[in-house]
């Protein structure tokens, strides 16, 4: 079977056996990348026509009780800058995005332990209120049950948890001993209980990532199937472990974006800011590859060179460039909540 041959039938069937997905990975041309990115730009138009979504993004808190060996906010960094952004702090970030026509919240920050849900479902319900018509998405790591349920009650409609490996080892190999896979898994499922649409994702060449880990990562995203999915390449930051290890590839995180887009033909896929930092035109690539959603950071000019996951984040472009992003990869900028399409499509093999 040649690589042409396996993009139809995953296209077709939204699914390809493990083994032959793994000579789609190890043995892809250009050539058959851009037949790839090409079935995933039809699909996308299939199913949201060529819409790409706006997100007002907004880093509430770089505290983390985590220490994750790959990221900046880690709790061992001593050289972290920390701060949290205060409830009239947020609420004028979604001022502002609202202004400009987005209709997503998305309030993203570290396990802060000041995150108390009383504070979180205060702020929720305060943007709820204000917004009504809005979404309100939520990226703040594992929490337990209840707290995921009155946030949702107090009116998250969002959650987005990237599990970042659905390798066992790999997972091992990127995390301190106390964090565990299972748990991520099970906040993911606890989450798509409760009633929220749920997001996952996973860094491109994280240090240790095999072939075999990225082939897991495919088979979870297929077996949950989330309504969103995060996938960018991994940046290392300068004070973690994973210091001097290389970056993932653009290129290998353009081709798993339009894999993902020919499995879940009605999920939300960001092109991500990691995308856009490890190369100069990573955004339009990656909404040519397939990705129908953006982030702009929305928080406060001094708090955006505080979060800092990696090293070199870019995200300090302005509105008028990513409308002139958007329509130069072919699309145009659509004014909705844009949820996600996912329950409406049903597989056609297993």
């Amino acid at each position: 079977m040649t690589n042409l041959e396996r993009i139809d039938l995953l296209e077709q069937h939204r699914f390809l056996p493990r083994e032959e997905l793994r000579a789609l990975l190890e043995t892809h041309t250009p050539t058959d990348a851009e037949h790839l990115f090409a079935r995933a730009r039809a699909v996308r138009e299939t199913v949201y026509g060529r819409a790409v979504y706006l997100r007002t993004l907004i880093e509430i808190s770089s505290y983390c009780k985590k220490d994750c060996y790959y990221c900046g906010l880690r709790r061992s960094n001593q050289n972290a800058q920390r701060y949290r952004l205060s409830k009239d702090d947020i609420l004028a970030c979604c001022a502002e995005g609202y202004a400009l026509g987005l209709r997503t919240f998305v309030l993203q920050g570290g396990e802060d332990p000041w995150c108390t849900d009383a504070r979180l479902c205060d702020i929720t319900a305060n943007i709820r209120k204000r917004y009504p018509g809005c979404a309100i998405t939520l990226s703040l790591g594992e929490r337990s049950r209840e707290s995921y349920t009155a946030l949702f009650a107090a009116g998250a409609d969002r959650y987005l948890l990237r599990h970042e490996s659905a390798n066992e080892a790999h997972y091992r190999h990127l995390h301190p001993p106390e964090l565990r896979l299972q748990s991520r898994l099970q906040c993911l499922r606890d989450l798509r209980e409760i009633g929220y649409q749920v997001g996952c994702g996973f860094m491109v060449g994280s240090p240790g990532q095999s072939v075999d880990c990225l082939l897991d990562e495919l088979e979870l995203l297929r077996s949950f199937q989330p309504d969103m999915v995060g996938i960018g390449p991994f940046l290392p930051h300068r004070d973690t472990p994973f210091a001097h290890e290389p970056p993932g590839s653009p290129e290998l995180t353009l081709l798993l974006l339009g894999i993902t887009r020919l499995l879940l033909p009605g999920a939300l896929l960001p092109a991500t800011t990691a995308l856009g930092t490890a190369r100069a035109n990573g955004r339009a690539m990656g909404l040519l590859a397939g990705a129908n959603v953006v982030m702009p950071n929305f928080s406060p000019p001094s708090a955006r060179e505080k979060y800092s996951i990696y090293d070199g984040k870019n995200s300090a472009e302005g509105f008028d460039g990513l409308q002139a992003l958007v329509e130069g990869a072919g699309c145009h900028i659509e004014i909705t909540r844009g949820d996600a399409r996912s329950g409406e499509l049903t597989c056609t093999s297993t």
